[in-house]
């Protein structure tokens, strides 16, 4: 009797204030990024952004990246690692590196598919820098400019005596090459549409080709379908 009596209060008081039983309960059944967070928030274009799961229990995914099978070569499925050096990541060390990495400018969140992929829709946060971009000759502005973002700057002219110091393991010569200079080379993580998909692979090892440090890449090989199935939240940039 006192719980239909406070319930029958409960619901005069929702009626009065505008609101709803399921509007107050909503939040009861979450479907939550992880145990311990129910959402993270970082920057995409200067703005805020918050990362959530879509809370539709009944929610698919359709289109495109409901498909099972992409036409191999050159949609085939991509290993595990890409290189020994380069550490792979799920979503979770995603997430802690958009809520952390990204929002503090220490890192960087590498959309390395076409334009033309990007605009349909990418993780908040993330920068588009195309593979083929990153394959380019070492001349081309516009890799020059893609690295300079990233905090690598092409090097001049440098003397023989400290070009010879260098190699010799001094003046950071482990970070430095005849053509660029990764001494403030940010941390990396790049992915593309998904397993399947070679375009981050191929801009990893376009990376390590150019010299960037190993230990500062990573590769989300979940990619945007794994994105997508967890319904995660996707921005159109």
């Amino acid at each position: 009797m006192i719980s239909r009596l406070f319930y029958y209060r409960l619901l005069l008081f929702l009626v009065v204030a505008g609101l709803s039983l399921p509007s107050v309960f909503a939040d009861e059944k979450k479907v939550q990024l992880d145990a311990t967070r129910d959402s993270i928030e970082t920057v995409h274009n200067g703005q805020v952004i918050e990362v959530r799961r879509i809370q539709d229990l009944n929610h698919t995914i359709a289109g495109f990246f409901a498909r099972t099978s992409h036409p191999c070569p050159p949609h085939c499925i991509e290993p595990i690692q890409i290189d020994p050096r380069v550490k792979t990541v799920g979503e979770r060390e995603v997430f802690d590196f958009m809520s952390n990495d990204v929002i503090n400018g220490s890192g960087v969140l590498i959309d390395a598919r076409l334009p033309s992929w990007n605009k349909k829709g990418t993780i908040p946060g993330a920068v588009n820098i195309p593979f083929t971009v990153l394959e380019s000759s070492s001349r081309d502005p516009a890799l020059v400019d893609a690295l300079y973002k990233l905090g690598v700057s092409k090097r001049g002219q440098v003397g023989m005596i400290s070009r010879a110091l260098e190699k010799m393991g001094f003046l950071n010569g482990d970070l430095k090459n005849d053509d660029w200079d990764f001494t403030q080379a940010k941390k990396l993580i790049l992915f593309c549409n998904g397993p399947w998909c070679g375009q981050s692979p191929r801009a990893i090892k376009a990376l390590l080709k150019l010299g960037y440090p190993a230990d500062k890449l990573a590769y989300y090989r979940g990619g945007m379908q794994m994105w997508q199935l967890y319904g995660l939240t996707t921005i159109v940039p």
